[in-house]
């Protein structure tokens, strides 16, 4: 038995999908919600401040700002693959906040990505077998995606 946590960060983001068969092969945006589910067990060591946590909230928003919100919030995300949208966001020159990534930016591909940017920054001092077991990616209120391991 152990316990788990989640802890999220809220962006304002862009992509496309563009092989899509319908309206997501358009440059559009979404309010994300990278959410973080960790599992473990608590810490017990008496007088530590993070006794009967797994890891203080706090600590955990501080890596998914740093990670995730600072860097895709308020840009555009494309697939390195798509020719035609790189070359649109050429145009709008090197203060546009642009990150090109190796995939199609779906959200199960997003919450993978995400996934392995986090997994490494997520540690304790208490030996209480603390990991990273997904993260979700909600691209909409009525859709969302994970990746686990």
């Amino acid at each position: 038995m152990s316990t788990s946590i989640r802890r999220w960060v809220e962006t304002d983001t862009g992509h496309r999908v563009p092989n899509h068969r319908s309206k997501c092969r358009n440059l559009h945006g979404h309010r994300y919600r990278w959410e973080a589910e960790l599992e473990g067990e608590v810490v017990t060591r008496e007088g530590v401040s993070e006794e009967g946590m797994l890891i203080d909230f706090g600590d955990v928003s501080e890596i998914l700002e740093e990670q995730i919100h600072d860097v895709v919030d308020h840009a555009f995300i494309v697939y390195e693959g798509d020719a035609e949208a790189m070359q649109a966001l050429s145009v709008m020159g090197d203060d546009h906040k642009t990150l090109v990534v190796p995939f199609v930016p779906t959200a199960e591909n997003l919450a993978k990505w995400a996934f392995s940017v986090v997994e490494s920054h997520i540690t304790t001092a208490y030996g209480n077998d603390l990991r990273l077991v997904a993260f979700h990616v909600r691209e909409t209120p009525k859709s969302c995606a994970s990746w686990r391991l």
